[in-house]
């Protein structure tokens, strides 16, 4: 949920996400594979970097509709 809420605005390469999320590359990268396996996101490569998105706007309502979930139970 962490990778997917910073994906929600923009693109992002794998070494800001690592940063950002204070994880290393290679868990981040893992993560990403798994997001992509699932469709949830997608990537494209610029030079040596990697940048992931969320794959389309149903990913976005996702994301959403999990995220006010979340907010309802907390509350």
């Amino acid at each position: 949920m962490r990778i997917l809420s910073m994906l929600v605005d923009r693109e992002i390469c794998v070494g800001d996400l690592a940063i950002a999320l204070d994880m290393n590359e290679s868990a981040v990268s893992h993560q990403l594979r798994t997001l992509c396996a699932i469709r949830l996101v997608s990537f494209r490569k610029q030079g040596r970097h990697v940048f992931y998105r969320l794959q389309d706007h149903h990913v976005l309502t996702f994301y959403q509709a999990i995220f006010e979930h979340l907010d309802e139970t907390t509350a």
